[in-house]
């Protein structure tokens, strides 16, 4: 008993190659040959087209339109010349004919190719022209542009396939239509190649600026998707050891409190047990999920995490590196939830760096203001000075800046000053209830 492959993987891969080379050539030249495709307008939004006027880009964005309109008129030029004496209704035909057929590749590019193709040996017995078969002057030169125009429209695939459909029509028409003359053929394949090698090297060119700039974007895009990561993660590392020190500090005052009272009543020594067991729980908790965050080789710090307290080393430390800073605190000074001192300290903080990175020479100001609800902050600093060259940023200082007034449930702008300096200002809403009395 045989067994027969199926059809499929019994073909040759040369077999399949053709197959696939055919499919090819009929989805670019014979799929909706037909269809109805109008030329859109030029977009004259990048570029030269900026710096036109705005009333004339309308007009502007016409060109590729207009330029094919001229080529049409100049090959209706060339088949009007051919014509010696009166013009009759077929030497009238001779000469539109290449001109109608260049304006279709305005809306039916695929369209005209064919009957760019078509209409040679027509053009050739109506003109009596046989030096150059099948190609007279005004179809010659009219196929080059339709060549160019439509490998413009579509693409490299489709500009190689005309050519090849070129260069198979020209044998066939020299071979079984000629009558023994001359033929324009391989002058007109040259041309034809350079033109469309030429319009293939723009478009390969165009396809690669484009993907490096689609590219470019979604770089930037993840970047700054992973700055957020990074300083959600910093924050959360900061945050579950402010919460877990106080949470300690609260399962152990209440396992202690018991003690410091004598003979303290049943229903007291049973309420300080549910609040130690309820904050070691908490404290599990917290651990579990926020520890997590910590990378493997994560330490926690050993110093206190700084605070609003801490600003004037900050500002001694940024002064001794060069950088003049003067420091204004307003309202009435109280104690803060240690997670708004610690956020406020490090977006002053950042600021700062950013203003020893990116203006040289300039001053600063950091303005600190605690209003009844919640607190202010503000860094400013003026244009660069000296002759050291700002380093250039890619912002995601700010980018961290913004994420952590954002967790805060507070607001934050961030933008130049009139002056050509920067000004960071950002207000972090705490309740009165949080406030550390």
């Amino acid at each position: 008993m045989t067994q027969t492959q199926p059809t499929e993987t019994s073909r040759s891969p040369e077999f399949r190659l053709v197959q696939v080379a055919l499919g090819g050539l009929r989805q670019e030249l014979f799929h909706d040959a037909f269809a109805y495709r109008p030329l859109p307008r030029m977009d004259v939004n990048g570029g030269v087209g900026r710096r036109l006027p705005k009333r004339i880009r309308p007009y502007v964005g016409l060109l590729p339109h207009a330029i094919v309109a001229f080529c049409a008129f100049v090959i209706f030029l060339i088949g009007y010349d051919r014509v010696d004496g009166a013009i009759g209704p077929a030497d009238f035909v001779f000469a539109s004919i290449p001109f109608l057929i260049v304006l279709a590749t305005l809306i039916r590019p695929v369209f005209a190719f064919w009957a760019s193709l078509v209409s040679t040996p027509f053009l050739a017995f109506l003109g009596g022209y046989w030096g150059g078969w099948p190609w007279t002057d005004n179809a010659f030169a009219a196929h080059v542009v339709v060549l160019t125009v439509v490998a413009a429209r579509t693409g490299p695939r489709t500009a190689g396939w005309m050519w090849a459909g070129t260069a198979g029509y020209a044998l066939f028409a020299e071979m079984f239509l000629g009558v023994g003359h001359g033929s324009d053929s391989m002058p007109l394949l040259f041309v034809a190649a350079l033109a469309l090698l030429a319009v293939t090297v723009v478009q390969v060119r165009r396809q690669a600026t484009r993907e490096v700039t689609a590219q470019q974007t979604v770089t930037a895009e993840e970047r700054s998707k992973r700055t957020v990561l990074e300083e959600r993660t910093t924050i959360a590392r900061e945050l579950h050891d402010v919460v877990a020190h106080h949470m300690s500090v609260v399962a152990i005052q209440a396992e202690a409190a018991p003690y410091r009272v004598e003979n303290p009543p049943p229903e007291l020594e049973q309420a300080f047990l549910t609040i130690r067991e309820n904050a070691v729980a908490a404290l599990t908790e917290l651990r579990r999920i926020l520890g997590v965050v910590r990378a493997e080789d994560y330490e926690a710090p050993d110093a206190p995490q700084p605070t609003l307290g801490d600003l004037d080393t900050l500002v001694r430390n940024v002064t001794e590196a060069g950088l003049v800073v003067e420091k204004t605190v307003t309202g009435a000074v109280r104690e803060l939830p240690q997670g708004v001192e610690l956020s406020a300290y490090r977006i002053v903080q950042e600021a700062l760096s950013n203003v020893l990175r990116h203006a040289p020479g300039a001053a600063a100001k950091v303005e600190v203001s605690y209003v009844l609800g919640g607190l202010g902050l503000r860094i400013a600093n003026g244009p660069a000075r000296g002759l050291v060259k700002p380093s250039p940023g890619a912002g995601h200082g700010i980018t961290g800046m913004r994420e952590r007034v954002t967790m805060l449930g507070g607001e934050m702008t961030a933008e130049e000053t009139a002056d050509g300096g920067y000004e960071v200002a950002a207000f972090v809403p705490v309740s009165r209830e949080e406030s550390v009395e």
